[in-house]
């Protein structure tokens, strides 16, 4: 086993990212590590329980020995054994997102020994989040023309600050994944879905106005949604980019003291910044396609000036030196992003 990696979780962007990936590497590489200064660039520092229980998923899939997995804890230790598949339950407990604790597991379990079926509870649907339909219509695409075998299906809603929604992730183990090349975008569909949960259908309503007004998309590609499901309130827009290359989910999510139409407005900036790029990779895909690239040994993709996440995401991913990260940014506000390395397959976990 390799030696003990010590990772500064204070660095870049300072948040949750750093944990999950370097749980989601400690887990594909058999590397242990100790985290220190856990989410110090936060406001509430430390493993808040949407982290925890990530820490707590990992652990049970890579039979690993951990200390310091507590509420508030800003230091762990993280030494994994062997990866194994199965059923796996996980509650959060909270409204914690459901998709961002999957990012601390799904690497491994795309190249697990045996297949796995993970229900997840918690939120499907928060702010800062990847909302359940960015990771089925625009991450899990990607992953199977990378060779992953993996369907999700969304079971109930759960909005903030409620939680209570729950996922169901299906994964068949794959001997590796195959790099990728997006350089190219296309022509683009646009369409848009406004979920409301014991909100007035009418909030839904206005954002689809303002999406139809800047972004022209016709009234018959705008549909409001009552979702039924929901133990509590809630309001997310969902304005769909579909091209040849990607399916883009640009989100706008609904809050009790901003209205419908700022809500909206802001969707719609984010939106026509990714078609005024003419790049395949939004900003949010940008940084959630290293780890997968990385296990393939390899991949290149056009996007936008890279966030903090991205470029955190990367430094994250070369400390465990699985794969080097370039970023060739251009004088039109674009960047090619390229992955390099050797690859990890299912002999490896």
């Amino acid at each position: 086993m390799a030696g003990l990696l010590s990772i500064d979780g204070s660095q870049g962007e300072g948040g949750g990212q750093v944990l999950r990936t370097a749980l989601a590497l400690a887990l594909v590489t058999g590397r242990p590590f100790r985290i220190e200064r856990i989410r110090a660039g936060r406001l509430k520092p430390g493993l808040l329980r949407q982290h925890l229980t990530a820490v707590e998923a990992a652990a049970q899939i890579g039979s690993a020995a951990v200390s310091g997995a507590e509420l508030g804890s800003q230091a762990l230790t993280f030494e994994p054994g062997d990866v194994r598949g199965g059923d796996l339950r996980i509650a959060i407990g909270t409204a914690g997102s459901a998709t961002l604790v999957l990012q601390a597991i799904l690497p491994a379990l795309l190249l697990a020994r045996t297949p796995s079926r993970v229900v997840l509870e918690g939120g499907t649907h928060n702010a800062y989040a990847p909302p359940f339909e960015y990771f089925d219509l625009t991450l899990l695409p990607l992953l199977r023309r990378m060779g992953a075998q993996v369907e999700a299906r969304l079971e109930r809603h759960g909005f903030y600050p409620a939680g209570g929604g729950r996922l169901v992730v299906d994964i068949t183990p794959v001997d590796g994944l195959a790099p990728l090349t997006l350089m190219d975008r296309g022509p683009v569909q646009i369409s848009a879905r406004a979920l409301v949960s014991a909100v007035p259908l009418d909030v839904a309503r206005r954002e689809l106005t303002v999406v139809h007004e800047q972004l022209g998309v016709p009234l018959s590609a705008l549909e409001p949604v009552i979702v039924e499901d929901s133990p509590g309130p809630g309001n997310v827009l969902l304005i769909t980019l579909a091209s040849d290359a990607v399916t883009e989910v640009v989100t706008g999510f609904g809050d009790k003291r901003v209205a419908a139409g700022a809500v909206a407005g802001g969707a719609c900036r984010e939106a026509r910044t990714y078609l005024a790029a003419d790049v395949p990779v939004g900003i949010h895909l940008a940084d959630q396609m290293l780890v997968p690239l990385a296990l393939a040994g390899g991949g290149t993709f056009r996007t936008l000036a890279p966030t903090r996440h991205t470029t955190t995401n990367a430094a994250v991913i070369e400390s465990f030196g699985v794969a080097r990260v370039a970023f060739d940014e251009q004088g039109d506000g674009t960047c090619t992003v390229t992955v390099a390395g050797e690859g990890l397959s299912t002999r490896q976990v």
